[in-house]
């Protein structure tokens, strides 16, 4: 038995006894409540990368965070791609571009100030480029296994507040959009492209909210208006902990799809830039939502996938077939 699983036995046997209490520090948030019930280690996988440490905290609380996983070098290569197809000086294929409501409500600017959110860029090499670093496949693997699909991918230029609020993101689950399972097979990678904290809107996440069961979700009834799929938790407790995730240029969170979070305003003058991946085991399989709490997503998606591909009718399921990428190991289900 290797040094770490021996460590990870010990550390296992101390969680048993009820005084049991582990200080967890692999993230820049506070350490966390632990349970003192005997740990069963479901949502994490032995891979040799992840400290005993580091695997019982991402079970406890759904989430970890990685310091310093991206070069400088790479975060500055994904924007300048991001700043050209805002420019229009690149077309990508299958490519969203979503705007802030707020601001094409009052201007339309030809640059990044008028783009929200980059979606779907798997088929722009540079920017797909991040989905395959060898640094965010190795941890990924700690939590889907060894063939890895790249469902979902995201850059996230969250705009200054126009005073309508608009740049929040309420606080939802990422399964909500997902027909495939198990959950505990999908993982979001997210990586800062430059100082995140709480003025610019940084993420924050509701620990060990993992645990539970995919909620009601629905667009919030925010005054300012929503942003277009922007849907949010019904019914969560709002007095829960809450985990402010202040994040250095190229630190990393990875995190559970059941995972509860969001994030503020961005309060600056600035852009707060991140860039995502939401990816799957191979092995994973879909499922049909009729008749669950994502009917609404599905019957949403849908409806723009048709505008998009030019299609009278296209099921859930191939919109996100047509999406997925497998990036490492074999594609098996998925």
């Amino acid at each position: 038995m290797s040094r770490a699983a021996d460590r990870l036995k010990l550390l296992i046997h101390h969680l048993d006894r009820p005084q049991a209490a582990i200080r967890a520090a692999p993230t820049s948030a506070q350490t966390l409540t632990h349970s003192s019930q005997p740990h069963r280690l479901r949502y994490t996988l032995e891979t040799d990368l992840l400290s005993p440490e580091q695997r019982l905290f991402y079970e406890e609380n759904g989430f970890i965070l990685i310091k310093n996983l991206v070069s400088e070098e790479d975060i500055d290569k994904f924007r300048k791609e991001f700043e050209r197809i805002c420019r229009q000086r690149v077309k990508v294929p299958g490519l969203v571009v979503m705007k802030d409501v707020a601001i094409v409500k009052s201007e339309f600017v030809q640059d990044q100030r008028a783009v929200s959110k980059l979606q779907d860029f798997q088929e722009d090499p540079e920017l797909f480029r991040y989905c395959n670093l060898p640094q965010i496949l190795k941890h990924v693997e700690c939590f889907t296994g060894p063939n890895i699909m790249a469902m979902h991918t995201m850059l996230i230029n969250k705009p200054p507040d126009a005073g309508k609020k608009t740049s929040r993101h309420p606080m939802h689950q990422d399964l909500h959009y997902f027909p495939f399972r198990p959950a505990d097979q999908i993982v979001c990678s997210w990586t800062a492209m430059e100082k995140v904290n709480r003025q610019n809107g940084c993420l924050v996440v509701l620990p060990g909210t993992h645990k539970g069961t995919l909620k009601e979700h629905d667009y919030p009834e925010w005054e300012g208006g929503v942003n277009k799929m922007y849907h949010g938790v019904r019914g969560y407790d709002s007095q829960h902990q809450r985990v402010h995730l202040e994040m250095e240029k190229g630190d990393t969170v990875f995190f559970h799809p059941l995972l509860i979070h969001g994030s503020g305003m961005n309060q600056t003058q600035g852009f707060r830039k991140a860039i995502s991946c939401h990816y799957a085991s191979a092995e994973c399989y879909y499922i049909d939502v009729k008749g669950t709490t994502q009917e609404n997503i599905e019957e949403e998606v849908k409806e723009l996938a048709s505008r998009k591909y030019a299609m009278d009718e296209i099921s859930f399921k191939d919109t996100w077939a047509f999406r997925g990428r497998l990036v490492q190991g074999e594609r098996v289900s998925l």
